[in-house]
This record gives C-alpha cells, sequence and structure tokens, in this order.
C-alpha cells in the first residue's frame, strides 16, 4: 500500500529548497536599499526659476525628485521614512549609472554630476559622500551594502596583490603545459628519428650480409 504525500508538504519543500539554494548565493539576488541621509547645492542652472525642482535619477530607473531642496548652501537632512524614499536599490556587487539633476525650463535637464553609484562606495556604517566641486554635496545611507562592498574591496585588492607580486597562477599553468606539451613532441620526433635510422641501419647490415653471402658463392664456383 503506497502512502502519498501531501501537495502541500512537497511545495513547502520546494519553498526551503529555493531559500536555501538562493540563500547561498547572496551577491546575485540580494537587493540594497539606498536612502538620502543629506544633501546641500551650491548652485542651481536654472536661470528663469528662483525655486529649482532636483532629483536624483539612474539610468533606466524613475526620477526621484526631492521637494524640499529649494535653496542653495542649506544643508537638508532626512530620515529616510520620506513618501519618496527609498532612491533605489543595488544589487549584489553590480554599480549602476546615477546623477543628480536639475529640471530646466528650456532643456530637458541640468546634471549636477553623474557617476558609477556602487555597494563598494559605502563605509562599514553604511554611509557614502558625494561631492561635486561648486555644484553639490550629499550623503546616502545603504546598510546592507557595506558587507558586499567589503567583499569586493578585499578580492580588488588580493588580485592587486597577485599582479604585483608576479604572474597570474592561470599564465603559469598554461606555460607549464605548454612546455610540457612541446617536450612531448620533441620526445615524439626523435623516438620515430630514431626507430627509423635504425631500421635503414638494419637493412644497410643485411644487404651488406647479402652481399657477402653472394661473393662467397662465387668465390667457392672459381675454384670448382
Amino acid at each position: 500500500m503506497s502512502i502519498r504525500i501531501p501537495s502541500a508538504s512537497w511545495d513547502f519543500r520546494g519553498f526551503v529548497f529555493c531559500f536555501i539554494f538562493f540563500g547561498s548565493f547572496p551577491g546575485t539576488i540580494r537587493t540594497q536599499e539606498v536612502t538620502l541621509d543629506s544633501i546641500r547645492i551650491f548652485t542651481t542652472h536654472d536661470w528663469f526659476s528662483t525655486k529649482p525642482t532636483v532629483y536624483f535619477q539612474c539610468n533606466g530607473e524613475n526620477k526621484t525628485v526631492f521637494p524640499d531642496v529649494k535653496r542653495t548652501n542649506v544643508s537638508y537632512s532626512f530620515k529616510g521614512e520620506e513618501s519618496w524614499q527609498p532612491l533605489t536599490e543595488l544589487n549584489g556587487t553590480k554599480c549602476k549609472r546615477c546623477g543628480v539633476y536639475e529640471e530646466d525650463a528650456l532643456r530637458y535637464h541640468d546634471t549636477f554630476d553623474e557617476w558609477e553609484f556602487c555597494p563598494s562606495d559605502f563605509t562599514a556604517e553604511g554611509r557614502y559622500t558625494h561631492l561635486k566641486d561648486k555644484e553639490f554635496d550629499a550623503t546616502f545611507l545603504c546598510h546592507g551594502c557595506s558587507q558586499v562592498g567589503a567583499g569586493s574591496n578585499k578580492e580588488s585588492g588580493s588580485e592587486k596583490e597577485e599582479e604585483r607580486s608576479g604572474m597570474h597562477p592561470a599564465i603559469v599553468v598554461l606555460i607549464v603545459v605548454l612546455v610540457l606539451g612541446v617536450v612531448a613532441v620533441a620526445l615524439v620526433v626523435g623516438y620515430k628519428y630514431w626507430r627509423k635510422k635504425k631500421r635503414q641501419q638494419e637493412q644497410a647490415r643485411f644487404l651488406k650480409l647479402f652481399e657477402d653471402g653472394d661473393d662467397d658463392e662465387l668465390g667457392l664456383e672459381d675454384t670448382l
């Protein structure tokens, strides 16, 4: 008599398996929310507006307007709980092309600055300050980015040490394999050449013995 396992049990097992499997690769699926902690603009670009519209945007994403940022040389601080937060999400160690912009009445927008926004930029406390001279400075928060960034920085540091210390191990292995391959080919060619020379010598010795035998027979006939 067979016992049927309820489908709900299999669904639960599948959920646990997927959780464990994807949890073992946190850098590939883990997302970290980025919020704005503070910002201060030093100038504006739209001459026809006394109250600029400043916003943050990453390539391919919606823009996030900072509704309170209207005056220059004023530091605006935020709690991260505002309705327009978070600004974006970072996946694993992957960077994004983002920037701070200002809406313009004549053009699409003016740019305060545009840069590569990476998890590795954040400190162990999850803070990252970006400064553009005579344009703005802003501090961003991302509490999960510091762990990912530390791992990527460690990997890049070890790679640089390997580059400084000498050739990459893969290159060394490749060179060794090539040398062994050349030696093996040389041995095979040398062995075949030796076999050929030995065969020729044996044939020459056999022909000489055959000729010597013929000479002996001729000598006997002359004697008789």
